[in-house]
């Protein structure tokens, strides 16, 4: 269904004032509240009843939208369990969006936490979300969706976040990571989880792909590289580093060997991450990964142990040359701000 059909046929669901008159004899649900017995109906009232507004959501307006009818009896039981007050409201901004009955199911069942929202709160998200150049497409004629309509439906939960938190990883984004604003559009269009990630974590990743790795923002926008977890994005690095195929440029971007493209570590499935370009084998790529995860777990003891033995020191002992060591040695480890210099 076109974006036109959808916003028309919402207008006139919002602004038509009638009765549902649907047969109850089959002893199911009525398809409408509103709805009249037969022996109760007086034909000198029926301009009275029959122009009510339709002020909550029920299984006939929900037809009249365009669901089909085990659409409408999902959208109903889904809407019934999470008792919000503001349904009717949602679904028109959705509508309005240009996305499909069909769509917008599979949105709820993803996020039920959409059924509870206001359809006022969703709209101020939605447009703090094309103020960040997230636009949808026009699905008039042709089935096109923008970058809005595809966020939301890979990702309704965005729906559902604070506009502070995205404000938050879109100024990490720009201010500590450097990322343009178009770069950051890109990032929140391509891997919109990364609202829900660790602001430290988030950065970090950041942090080793550009230092340890040698890569630059673009590169990173076009390989994705926010779909990945750090330890998956450390693991593959790793592997080729230690077989000899991938080494940290120095200071003038110099390698003595060819690193692969980013895209071609991490945009590929792991069968073709070893076959093409680790030129490994799945059991050697497993008991690596085995070994690193092992590798990190006792890191991270070993920081917990220093962060221990620091607070029983004191601040003094923190800078004595032992320490400074250490701290050098966690750097050297993790790549943190490698090069930075």
């Amino acid at each position: 269904m076109g974006t036109h059909v959808c916003r028309k046929q919402m207008v006139q669901w919002m602004w038509r004032w009638r009765v549902c008159p649907v047969a109850v004899s089959r002893g199911q649900m009525p398809f409408c509240t509103t709805q009249q017995e037969p022996h109760q109906v007086n034909p000198s009232r029926t301009s009275q009843v029959t122009h009510r507004p339709v002020t909550h959501l029920t299984l006939c307006s929900l037809l009249e939208m365009g669901f089909s009818e085990t659409q409408a009896e999902e959208m109903h039981e889904g809407a019934t369990k999470s008792r919000g007050k503001h349904i009717p409201s949602v679904l028109t901004a959705l509508f309005i969006l240009g996305l499909n009955p069909s769509s917008i199911l599979k949105i709820m069942q993803k996020c039920p936490e959409v059924y509870s929202l206001k359809g006022a709160d969703l709209q101020q998200r939605v447009n703090h979300l094309r103020k960040m150049g997230l636009v949808e497409g026009d699905a008039s004629f042709l089935v096109v969706w923008g970058s809005l309509q595809r966020m939301i439906s890979h990702y309704p939960k965005v729906m559902v976040l604070p506009i502070k938190r995205v404000n938050m990883v879109s100024r990490l984004l720009r201010e500590k990571c450097l990322f343009t604003v178009q770069q950051v559009t890109d990032i929140l269009r391509e891997s919109p989880e990364v609202l829900e990630e660790d602001l430290a974590q988030l950065e970090y990743k950041f942090q080793y792909a550009y230092f340890r790795m040698g890569v630059r923002q673009a590169e990173m926008v076009k390989a994705k590289l926010f779909r990945l977890s750090l330890s998956e994005l450390r693991c593959r690095h790793c592997f080729l580093e230690r077989r000899g195929l991938y080494q940290t440029p120095d200071k003038k971007g110099q390698t003595l060997v060819a690193n692969p493209p980013l895209k071609d570590v991490l945009c590929v499935s792991e069968e073709t991450y070893l076959t093409q370009v680790a030129m490994a084998t799945v059991e050697e790529f497993h008991v690596f990964h085995k070994l690193m995860a092992r590798e990190q777990e006792e890191e991270g003891r070993e920081d917990e142990y220093s962060s221990d033995e620091d607070e029983e020191l004191g601040e003094d002992k923190y800078n004595d040359d032992d320490d400074g060591q250490h701290r050098r040695k966690h750097l050297w480890n993790t790549g943190y701000k490698k090069g930075r210099k």
